[in-house]
């Protein structure tokens, strides 16, 4: 059985080369859209992990090192 991939790739074959560009701008753009996502889900994961220092006990220790 084909995967969607091979059968995207067969129709990419046979189409001509100004709806490929087509095919490729909403291509880019999903990936882009993923990109973004994958760098919010970092950036909150990192926050999440500082609220873990950011407390009085902690910050008082630093300050005296």
């Amino acid at each position: 059985m084909d995967t969607a991939k091979d059968r995207l790739l067969k129709i990419i074959n046979e189409i001509p080369e100004q709806e490929v560009d087509k095919i490729l701008d909403f291509a880019e753009y999903l990936k882009a859209k993923r990109d973004k996502r994958m760098s919010e889900d970092l950036t909150k994961a990192s926050e999440s992990s500082l609220d873990f220092w950011d407390n009085d006990i902690d910050d008082e220790v630093w300050n005296n090192v």
